[in-house]
């Protein structure tokens, strides 16, 4: 997988100076090296713009890398709700997105994810894009608060699926979480509501369409 991202990203990644000045706030701020990859970031955008998506759930902010990305292919008219647990995360993602300009597109929630999305689905909040990129313990119930309070037709993307490629290559390293992996796929590939399939990208991204 590794190879094959490295070769992704020399052909089709270009300098991007805001996502790198958000790469590098996250290291400045001691904050885990865990957002997308280049190319993994470009696909959320393409498929954002794609989509014609307006009002999209971010679950996992870090510090905003993939949030410019997504709001980057819904526009000026467009909305970003992100979940964050952690104050500080979101102060530097609301920080970074104000700085790619969308300072009046994108608020935060912090706190627990489970509590948020629970807040939102009482709230009748209705969204057509999740992006779900947070603690894999929980990626199940987050996906099903998500199929919850999708617009029909909406897009539910889910990233780390692949686990380094470890959920499909016992010669691979494995991750954590790579059982938990194994479980959220076959329990992805077989939701009644979802037409689904991963893309081997970054490290595997899940594109599930909510048929309602």
């Amino acid at each position: 997988m590794k190879i094959i991202n490295t070769y992704i990203d020399s052909v089709f990644h270009t300098q991007d100076s805001i996502l790198e000045e958000v790469i590098t706030s996250i290291q400045e701020n001691g904050m885990p090296a865990i957002s997308v990859s280049a190319s993994s970031g470009k696909l959320l955008t393409m498929l954002v713009s794609m989509t014609g998506a307006k009002n999209i759930l971010e679950v996992g902010a870090l510090g905003g890398y993939s949030g410019i990305c997504l709001a980057r292919g819904f526009g000026s008219d467009g909305k970003l709700t992100s979940l964050e647990l952690e104050e500080k995360y979101a102060q530097l993602a609301y920080s970074n997105l104000t700085k790619a300009g969308f300072a009046e597109q994108v608020s935060y929630m912090t706190g627990p994810a489970l509590q948020s999305l629970e807040k939102l689905e009482q709230g009748n909040e209705r969204f057509d894009f999740f992006f779900i990129d947070a603690d894999k313990d929980n990626y199940e119930n987050y996906l099903n608060y998500c199929v919850k309070l999708a617009k029909p037709d909406a897009m539910i993307v889910t990233d780390n699926v692949l686990a380094n490629g470890s959920v499909a290559d016992s010669n691979a390293q494995p991750k954590r979480y790579t059982e938990l992996m194994k479980k959220f796929n076959i329990a992805v590939a077989n939701h009644p509501q979802l037409e689904s399939i991963i893309i081997p990208i970054g490290d595997g991204m899940t594109l599930s369409k909510v048929k309602k």
